[in-house]
């Protein structure tokens, strides 16, 4: 045998890869629907049995991929992390630093939850209320996550004081506000209200101050 070749006999190296690989596919598409599920019903509301049956596949082999149900919660919130973040935080990324990202976040979110995503809309607004008071692994990912949204914002909302010479000391104050406003339109938008899109760019307008409203454009609707 030749230096690097993979064994090619049963068992050997490619038939493991292969069989990670078909794990990862497979893990992927339970995952997938366990997060629309918990956008629904909470991550409580996942169950062996339910994605069985959802997917047609065998509980058994679920629960081999999983093996607990908190495992299973831990990886649909690491999928719903990942969705979200190809959904949103990627495509805002192509506008400019600052003012322009920090819209583009917000109107990224916006179709988000309007579209939605997910069935329930967001995801974190979901299960967030549910795990807020529950210490553990699932609470500790689902606020690694939220920390990291803000974070984004944060990073974002002190570039565009920055360049308009303001001090950035108000930004964990603004980033609360957008956050809370946010979190009001998801509920409004489950609702059927889609008046609180304009509501959300007219705050943000306000946080951002003269001068950083986008020109040519409005706060309707899209």
């Amino acid at each position: 045998m030749t230096g690097g070749s993979a064994d090619p006999r049963p068992g050997g190296e490619r038939d493991g890869d292969r069989r990670r690989e078909r794990g990862t596919r497979s893990r992927r598409i339970v995952t997938r629907r366990a997060v629309d599920i918990a956008s629904l019903d909470g991550l409580d509301g996942l169950s062996f049995g339910r994605l069985a049956d959802d997917l047609e596949l065998s509980k058994a082999g679920i629960q081999t991929l999983f093996r607990t149900k908190e495992a299973l919660q831990l990886a649909t919130v690491a999928t719903a992390g990942e969705v979200f973040a190809e959904a949103v935080v990627v495509p805002a990324g192509a506008a400019s630093a600052g003012a322009p990202r920090l819209r583009a976040l917000i109107d990224r979110w916006i179709d988000y939850a309007a579209q939605p995503l997910f069935p329930g809309g967001c995801f974190w607004g979901a299960n967030l209320p549910v795990f807020d008071s529950r210490p553990g692994p699932v609470r500790d990912a689902l606020r690694q996550q939220r920390r990291g949204w803000l974070h984004t914002l944060a990073r974002e909302f002190d570039l565009a004081a920055a360049r308009r010479g303001r001090g950035t000391g108000d930004t964990d104050l603004a980033v609360f506000q957008i956050d809370a406003v946010l979190n009001a339109a998801n509920i409004a938008l489950r609702l059927e209200e889609p008046s609180s899109v304009e509501k959300v760019h007219r705050v943000v307008d306000e946080l951002l101050g003269p001068g950083h409203s986008p020109a040519g454009t409005d706060s309707s609707p899209r």
